[in-house]
């Protein structure tokens, strides 16, 4: 498939159209990995998981929020300046 190098204000673009998403597995807002390889240009999909604080959040239960011996005693020690 032959792609045309367009301009997009000062930069120089491709447009991927739906197929060729599709068979990467990728949609619109994905990120993708540019690599020169062999004179040519490689595009791959980020495959280091995104997280959002919330997704995080989920993952947060009370059994998991066990204090460990070392953050009992930063809780427990007097404060040294102005700490509330």
């Amino acid at each position: 498939m032959e792609l045309e190098i367009q301009k997009w204000g000062n930069s120089a673009a491709i447009r991927l159209n739906q197929s060729l998403l599709r068979q990467i597995k990728v949609g619109i807002g994905a990120l993708l990995v540019a690599e020169v390889r062999n004179g040519g240009l490689f595009l791959k999909p980020v495959t280091e998981p995104r997280y959002s604080l919330e997704d995080l959040l989920i993952t947060c239960t009370r059994a998991k929020m066990r204090l460990e011996e070392e953050d009992r005693g930063w809780l427990d020690d007097a404060s040294v300046g102005k700490e509330a």
